[in-house]
């Protein structure tokens, strides 16, 4: 699994004009992507790693605070631009692989106490947010292995 995370003062996702996910107060964006090799055990490790991750004011994790995070789902986190100019996207899983994935990661988030709001898997999303730092950190499980 591939994840950027930021650190926001305000994050929202639309669809259609209608707000579907918020960060009621600071907290971190999650965009997840997956590819074809992730695992149930992947997405739980990654989910305890954010939650401890001491990136919030004060060197505090969003465990230490409570913070809310606002979960994305991303396939274009796997492109692969190195031919040409149209991004290949072969590296990503397709939706029946990734969607319970980003789901049971979700849902592992929220078993360690998150409060976790979500986009929907697959919608045309707007996603907005102020990054506060700015903050950002990308993790790869495949580099774990």
């Amino acid at each position: 699994m591939r994840v950027v995370i930021q650190r926001a003062s305000s994050a929202q996702v639309a669809i259609d004009g209608q707000t579907v996910g918020a960060l009621g107060s600071p907290g971190l964006v999650v965009l997840v992507g997956v590819t074809g090799t992730d695992t149930a055990a992947d997405a739980e490790k990654l989910a305890e790693k954010i939650w401890g991750l001491r990136i919030l004011d004060d060197e505090k994790s969003a465990s230490d605070i409570d913070a809310p995070i606002l979960v994305v789902s991303q396939f274009t986190l796997y492109a692969s631009t190195r031919k040409g100019r149209r991004p290949s996207w072969s590296a990503a899983a397709p939706g029946p692989v990734s969607q319970p994935l980003v789901d049971h990661f979700v849902s592992h988030l929220r078993g360690l106490g998150a409060h976790v709001e979500t986009g929907v898997f697959g919608a045309d999303m707007k996603v907005s947010l102020v990054n506060d730092g700015p903050m950002t950190i990308l993790i790869d499980t495949d580099d774990w292995r």
